[in-house]
């Protein structure tokens, strides 16, 4: 196998295990990814027209229509009309989303650190030395290098 193929079938599982764990040591409730996605560009970028969301997470309008319907139903993302356009929304997260997000971080920060200090100190050096070169692979990937 190579790296490629290796490097794709462990992410999902990684990011998985992740929030298993985040979600069991605090109780937190099973949002699905794509929410927490959402809620991340909104607590980062501040208030968003629906279509700068889903240029920001690279995915249809249409899927941040239905993500927004859901999560405003259960009062994690508020849409505020505009003053000027009746026709144009900006959406924020919450006050109870940015909690909930504040908190899946934290949790899943102290997760991670206590799964890297499990491993074997030269697997922790290997991971610590591999971020540079993942960032770089995201970045490779977000079409951010040429």
């Amino acid at each position: 196998m190579d790296t490629a193929t290796d490097l794709g079938r462990l992410i999902g599982p990684l990011r998985r295990a992740v929030l298993l764990r985040t979600r069991r040591a605090e109780g937190l409730p099973d949002l699905p990814e794509a929410q927490i996605e959402l809620l991340r560009v909104l607590s980062e970028a501040g208030p968003l027209a629906p279509r700068e969301v889903a240029a920001r997470l690279r995915v249809a309008s249409s899927t941040v229509s239905n993500l927004v319907r859901v999560m405003t139903a259960s009062g994690l993302v508020e849409r505020n009309p505009s003053s000027t356009d009746l026709r144009t929304v900006t959406l924020v997260a919450s006050p109870h989303a940015l909690d909930l997000l504040g908190r899946y971080d934290r949790v899943s920060t102290q997760e991670l650190r206590c799964a890297l200090a499990a491993l074997a100190p030269d697997s922790r050096r290997a991971i610590e030395g591999a971020l540079p070169a993942l960032r770089e692979l995201v970045d490779a990937l977000e079409g951010r290098r040429d």
